[in-house]
């Protein structure tokens, strides 16, 4: 009994769900969290209960969207990836099936009690989802841009909790971002993607760009900012200048593993730019507990 639940754990990823939620609380703060609440009064404001609906509908529509993209690569891994619940046949393809589909619904769920406008951009981002696992991925441009409009919309989601989307735009930064870590993902196999390992660093500049410039012009905070950006710059390219020296399955997976972890660093960066610098803080607590979690099961 206690393997078949570790089973359904390491289908959910849970080190990487903590990102997930990252994204919501940089959304908030993009959103005008503290512009409308000020910095003392929203553990006491009935927003917090929507934000914390906001980050389990994240959580579980993220959890859904993994677990489903198992389901959908039960023939692949049963040669690729042979250790993985399904193939190994832990679970069921049927159960796996049942089991994503009902944690993806209760993050739609979560979502809608928020607000109408919430539960929208759920349903959109489920169907992002399911077009990733079930169709994009198979693509070498599709399939990147797919996942990557999938954390863009995840932001929104976060964006969403005042009803206002002015700054929605900002998706593109993720939509970038998680391109730049797919294409990288592409050699986790057999390596050899030196190529996609150099767009993927052009990418990532992009990216650290975009944020800076975002923070000159709409906040106040651009050296608060510069900080969290030197962190994240850190985080990526290091790994993915040894994976490009020395291209090797191992080093890719170490720089997939860095960017996925370091989107924690980089929704830092721009919750503090929007906020206050502490809040970024508050943003990195999910690191350490992202990177603890991945010691125990599988991120990719």
């Amino acid at each position: 009994m206690g393997n078949v639940l570790l089973a359904y754990a390491r289908l959910a990823r849970p080190a990487n769900l903590p990102t997930a939620a990252a994204d919501i609380f940089a959304g908030v703060a993009v959103g005008g969290l503290f512009a409308t609440l000020g910095q003392a009064k929203f553990l006491e404001s009935p927003v917090f209960v929507d934000f914390l609906c906001l980050v389990l509908a994240s959580i579980f529509l993220y959890a859904g969207g993994v677990i489903l993209n198992d389901v959908f690569d039960y023939k692949i891994d049963q040669v690729e990836r042979p250790e993985r619940p399904i193939p190994n046949g832990t679970i069921s393809l049927t159960s796996a099936a049942i089991y994503g589909g009902l944690v993806l619904l209760t993050g739609i769920v979560f979502a809608f009690w928020v607000s109408n406008l919430s539960g929208g951009i759920a349903i959109a981002l489920a169907l992002a989802i399911l077009l990733y696992d079930g169709i994009a991925k198979k693509y070498d441009f599709f399939g990147p841009l797919s996942m990557g409009l999938c954390r863009g919309l995840n932001l929104i989601l976060g964006l969403s909790i005042f009803g206002d989307l002015n700054f929605w735009w900002l998706a593109v930064i993720p939509i970038i971002y998680i391109f730049a870590i797919t294409l990288i993902s592409r050699g986790e196999v057999h390596g050899e993607n030196k190529d996609h390992i150099v767009l993927a660093g052009v990418l990532y500049s992009i990216v650290v760009v975009a944020v800076l410039s975002v923070a000159v012009v709409y906040t106040d905070s651009v050296f608060v900012t510069l900080l969290y950006l030197l962190l994240f710059a850190f985080m990526v390219f290091r790994p993915l200048v040894k994976a490009y020296s020395e291209n090797s399955p191992k080093n890719i997976k170490k720089a997939v593993i860095a960017g996925v972890m370091s989107l924690i660093v980089l929704d830092a960066a721009l919750g503090a730019a929007f906020s206050v610098w502490w809040y970024g803080l508050v943003i990195l607590a999910l690191l350490p507990i992202s990177m603890g979690l991945s010691k125990l099961f599988a991120v990719t």
